[in-house]
């Protein structure tokens, strides 16, 4: 029997590049809806500098405010340093955390002020306390399908670097487009080749894209074998680090459509999805 897809909800990534500060009891009152959809994941905030991303500086605050008791869905946040490491793991509640792990040395420098060989060693130590914590450790391997820098990219610079943090212990890599260059193409090259390379480990897609290409993405990951997919509701946001136009992330509406025209069950509380697609409205004023 297959295992059900994982659908990993990012209302962070969504929200991070907002330029208008969205109140705190808000976020709050939108993510508490979410974690009663049932998706598997919620990445619901991260734990980097407040001058890096200001509009996230309230996660802690936002997290005390979640109601848990009802959901089966974990909790994820992204850290860009050791620093963010330690703070996130104090939370009992977090089950994930979420590290951005470049291949393009640009990129790296700008979204964590370091290089790849530092963030190699921040992931070492992440995994560490991870294990500690009786956390998990997601890597994302970021500019995955390409760069707008002109930094090196190839399909086998992408497996190096897959092929070492799984050897490294990352047990979770989600093969990540940031500013929208994936192609159905490279999607059916690359997401077949890592499954099959790393049975250890847990391969999953992390897309942006504008809208006319959302469903020709969608559709090559899950023929690609794809069992872990993140989205936004309504597609909304963007990396604010990776280019001066935010391209936004995948909708989540666009993949459950996908998925229910496939007939592939998501158990997903669809009365609950639905009442979280019109109080986005709300949150998203504006973006």
């Amino acid at each position: 029997m297959q295992e059900p897809i994982k659908l990993v909800e990012c209302p962070r990534d969504a929200m991070q590049g907002i330029h208008d500060f969205i109140p705190t009891q808000l976020k709050a009152e939108y993510l508490n809806l979410l974690l009663q959809v049932g998706f598997n994941t919620l990445d619901f905030g991260s734990f980097v500098s407040p001058k890096a991303i200001p509009q996230l500086k309230d996660t802690a605050e936002v997290l005390s405010m979640l109601d848990l008791s009802q959901t089966s869905t974990k909790l994820l946040a992204i850290v860009a340093n050791l620093r963010g490491v330690e703070d996130t793991v104090r939370y009992p509640e977090i089950s994930y955390l979420g590290f951005p792990f470049s291949i393009s040395e640009t990129f790296q420098q700008r979204n964590t002020n370091s290089s790849i060989s530092q963030s190699m060693d921040t992931v070492e130590q992440m995994l560490t306390h991870c294990d500690k914590a009786g956390k998990t450790a997601v890597v994302y391997l970021s500019m995955g399908f390409g760069n707008p820098y002109g930094d090196e990219w190839s399909t086998e610079i992408v497996q190096h670097w897959a092929s070492a943090l799984v050897e490294k212990g990352v047990k979770i890599l989600a093969l990540s487009d940031t500013t929208g260059v994936s192609t159905p193409e490279k999607i059916s090259t690359l997401l077949p080749a890592l499954i099959n390379r790393f049975p250890q480990a847990e391969v999953g897609l992390h897309l942006h894209s504008t809208p006319e290409k959302r469903l020709e993405k969608i559709k090559a990951a899950f023929e690609s074998g794809c069992q872990r997919f993140d989205s936004a509701l309504k597609g909304y946001g963007g990396c604010p680090m990776a280019a001066d136009d935010l391209t936004g992330n995948m909708a989540t509406e666009d993949v459950l459509q996908y998925l229910k025209a496939q007939n592939i069950e998501t158990g997903l509380n669809m009365d609950k999805f639905h009442e979280a697609m019109q109080f986005s409205s709300r949150v998203f004023t504006g973006a």
